[in-house]
């Protein structure tokens, strides 16, 4: 499909005028008009094709068109941001076309002028999500909705829809605009209770993301009985026994979803590296209600005070969770690796294991790093010659990765320390240590060998895909780029991995690394799942999936499923009938859980940053500067919460900014650029919203 559409694109954007799908279907010599109606129905809701009232379709440039998307709302205008970069545009709010936020559109008649662009809304794409949440408050004249991020007014309630609504609640309202009226009201879904709370404000954005929490009495009934039956005998004879094998977890220390083991043989070659990963699928069969349930979450979703996972707790922490010392169903995949790190062959076995020890993150590191108390010493007695050999192979993989340009972005991950009241009282960068690094070296060998054993047996599956940054993506980042100094003429279409990899390893440690990091993130394509294999540009790998953790997401447990039909020995015709169209089905709908857990979690973590600053409003931090835009800069204090200093709090008049990374202030020649360390005094924070503001000092 990939290759039709590039097609498709390569010879619409030679026209200048409208071309009749027929024409198009004549022209590429094509013999699926199923396929290309497909095709051409994606190129549309991805904003690169126009189909008109006459059923032709053209470019969106032919057209002068910009698709964009749109990022602020304003009573009087609202702004839009280019899909495949640029700087924001400014759109009157009488030329908006009644859009709302996150809404795709088509921008048309674009103007320059000293203050930035600005254009009309031609056309609306596709509607962003209508179900938000924010505040309540009540004023003289009703009550107002006060949106978490995007609108930038109030927006009114319906008197009718504001009974029980106290001031400050949280609310989920849905957004609609009156006929013959551009005005956005709102309509209360569900209230919460006070707004300042985290805990409060998470529970208001699962649902607004529509995540699922509960699972129906037919799935909860299906675990308990699963869990009920144990393992019978005939089932490990139809295993490989690793029982008396040294395997062993090694996960976080809060981790209660076990679903990947290793074991690690030094041999006269190289290694045996073995990952068992729990046999989810077995339990969890086509069709089910389980099943059924698993593929609506798409995956498990993590905040810092709950879990909801994709399975009920008594498979996803019992009965498929590798705990201890206790018999547990796998599915393994032997690695022969040679001295050089190098993969030479591989094999997958369905398996039965007894995990030797329940390994911790922080107590594999201090062993590693030779500082572990006797206590831990003790503990992993058993493996730690395993532990040193597995040490010294994911080394040895880790260098690999860099050498083939596996991408390191900078990038912070938080951890919350809430009270038993379930305030968060601290926030800490995540260290990531030898241990998590060895961990994730041998999950991605074992992904890229179940992706290239389906490849191989050319049976249908689900990869996972990382394509390269679009030609207009490329271009913005080579200008950028540029303005730092750096060299970028590498950066142009065909770029390799590595040629990004390169520069973020010249610039790392420096004032530029941080905003260079996020500006190749906004530059990639992201992460998906797909039915075809497209390599993963980020990790430098032709053939990629995800095998390693179906307790937690669908996509593996779907893949397993097909593995173990081939591994047992089902033909390939009978495995292509039976899953062909429900890989793309799964690709489909897990990319998008997977996109609403990853912003429910990042929404969550902003609430509970502004939940842990209230207690500090007034004192004094150091940090650096983390961003900079038209109206402030970004502030990230040294354990990851951020703030916004804006730019009439900067000290003196006169300030400017240079439409990349600083500040200057011509008059007195100071600048302030990302990078740059800068001490802050707490002036306020919105826990619903999860804003913070800083002043500077």
């Amino acid at each position: 499909m990939r290759e039709l559409k590039n097609d498709i694109l390569s010879y619409i954007n030679l026209q200048t005028c409208a071309v009749p799908i027929k024409t198009v279907y004549n022209e590429l010599k094509l013999d699926n008009v199923d396929a290309l109606n497909v095709a051409i129905s994606e190129l549309i809701a991805e904003a690169k094709l126009i189909l008109t009232k006459r059923n032709k379709i053209i470019s969106p440039k032919a057209c002068g068109f910009v698709p964009s998307k749109v990022i602020s709302y304003n009573k009087s205008y609202v702004f839009a941001r280019p899909i495949f970069g640029g700087e924001d545009i400014y759109v009157p709010i009488e030329k908006s076309k009644k859009c709302m936020l996150g809404d795709i559109v088509m921008l048309n008649r674009i103007k320059k002028s000293s203050k930035g662009k600005s254009a009309v809304i031609e056309r609306i794409v596709s509607q962003g999500n209508r179900i938000i949440s924010g505040r309540a408050i009540r004023t003289k004249r009703g009550v107002d909705f006060v949106a978490d991020s995007g609108y930038k007014h109030n927006i009114p309630i319906k008197k009718n829809r504001t009974k029980g609504v106290k001031n400050n609640d949280k609310v989920l309202v849905k957004l609609f605009t009156e006929k013959d009226s551009k005005k956005i009201f709102a309509r209360v879904i569900k209230v919460y209770g006070q707004a300042q709370k985290a805990k409060i404000c998470a529970d208001a954005i699962i649902d607004a993301e529509g995540i699922p929490c509960i699972f129906d009495d037919a799935a909860l009934k299906e675990a308990k009985k699963l869990s009920k039956k144990g393992i019978k005998n005939d089932e490990i004879e139809n295993r490989l026994d690793l029982r008396k094998d040294l395997i062993f977890t090694i996960d976080g220390e809060d981790a209660k979803d076990l679903d990947d083991a290793i074991s690690v043989k030094r041999l006269k070659t190289g290694w045996l590296l073995g990952v068992h990963i729990a046999d989810v699928s077995h339990y969890v069969k086509s069709g089910s209600h389980l099943d059924k349930a698993a593929l609506e979450r798409g995956t498990s979703v993590y905040f810092a005070d709950r879990v909801i996972p994709m399975l009920p707790k008594e498979l996803s922490n019992g009965i498929c969770s590798l705990n201890a010392n206790e018999d547990r169903l796998t599915f393994s995949v032997f690695l022969n690796i040679d001295r050089k790190g190098n993969l030479k062959n591989f094999e997958f076995k369905k398996s039965i294991i007894n995990s030797k020890v329940r390994g911790v993150y922080s107590e594999v590191n201090s062993i590693l790093e030779l500082k572990a108390s006797e206590q831990i010493k003790q503990k992993y007695s058993l493996i730690e010659d395993s532990l040193f050999e597995a040490y010294e192979l994911s080394k040895i993989l880790y260098e690999n990765a860099q050498k083939r340009g596996n991408m390191e972005l900078e990038s912070v991950e938080t951890q919350f320390k809430l009270n038993k009241n379930g305030v968060c009282v601290d926030v800490k960068k995540r260290t990531i240590g030898a241990a998590e690094t060895m961990i994730e070296q041998f999950m991605i060998m074992a992904n890229q060998s179940a992706a290239l054993y389906a490849k191989n047996m050319q049976i249908p599956f689900v990869y996972r895909v990382h394509e390269g940054p679009s030609p207009e993506k490329i271009n913005h980042l080579a200008q950028i780029l540029s303005l730092f100094g750096l060299k970028a003429n590498k950066i142009r279409q065909g770029l390799k991995i590595k040629d990004l990899s390169e520069i973020l390893i010249k610039i790392r440690g420096t004032n530029m690394s941080s905003i260079v990091s996020n500006q190749v993130l906004r530059a990639m394509s992201k992460a998906r799942y797909f039915e075809k294999p497209l390599g993963h540009f980020g990790l430098a790998l032709k053939d990629y999936c995800h095998f390693t953790s179906p307790i937690r997401r669908y996509p593996d447990t779907a893949i397993h499923r097909i593995l173990s039909d081939s591994v047992a020995g089902v033909a390939v015709k009978d495995i292509e009938k039976k899953y062909k169209n429900f890989v793309k089905d799964v690709s489909a709908q897990s990319s998008q859980c997977e996109i609403r857990a990853m912003k429910a979690e990042r929404d969550t973590e902003k609430c509970y940053m502004a939940e842990y600053i209230l207690a500090h409003i007034g004192e004094t931090f150091e940090g650096k500067i983390s961003g900079v835009i038209n109206t402030g800069i970004f502030v990230e204090l040294d354990n990851g919460v951020e703030g916004f200093v804006g730019i009439e709090c900067l000290p003196g008049n006169g300030f400017e900014y240079d439409g990349v990374m600083r500040f200057i202030n011509k008059r007195t020649g100071v600048t302030m650029s990302v990078g740059d360390r800068i001490n802050i005094k707490v002036l306020s924070a919105d826990v619903s919203s999860g804003k913070i503001d800083f002043i500077p000092i």
